[in-house]
């Protein structure tokens, strides 16, 4: 299967979303709902995507967005699976029950975003001590202790 004929086949299996789903840097990109994130998992890997190398957010202000890349060894390709987080609700289906590699990436995430992943097993920090507060990858994150530079937003 090569990236157009996964395109097909993802289009055909969600086809509200089809044209979200585009191809870039030789990587497709699908974006999704957050309530529906752990079933194109599933899907994505009962297609042949075999490893989660990356679990990542990104905030953009008014939310997050979550970013999951994928890698299939037999088509020798990768796929970005995202989804866009609600600031107020900050939270998401874990992926620990697909790919155990996902456990402290989530953490990860968790720590320095504050997005909570439900049914994750272990969901605590991981980077920073219990008692911080805050998550210091949020845009709207302070300390009176960082010196903002004046060229950086």
């Amino acid at each position: 299967m090569n990236i157009q004929e996964l395109r097909e086949h993802l289009c055909g299996q969600y086809p509200d979303l089809c044209p979200l789903f585009s191809i870039e840097f030789g990587d497709g990109i699908l974006l999704v709902g957050c309530d529906r994130v752990y079933s194109a998992a599933e899907d994505l890997k009962k297609l042949g995507f075999d490893r989660l190398g990356m679990v990542t957010a990104v905030d953009r202000g008014e939310h997050f967005e979550m970013v999951y890349r994928l890698t299939s060894r037999s088509m020798t390709t990768g796929i970005f699976l995202k989804c866009q987080v609600p600031r107020h609700v900050a939270k998401v289906r874990s992926l620990v029950p697909l790919w155990p590699a996902a456990l402290w990436q989530e953490r990860e995430v968790f720590d320095l975003f504050g997005i909570d992943f439900e049914g994750h097993p272990d969901m605590r920090r991981i980077l920073l001590p219990e008692d911080w507060v805050g998550h210091p990858l949020r845009k709207d994150y302070h300390d009176e202790r960082i010196i903002k530079r004046p060229d950086y937003i």
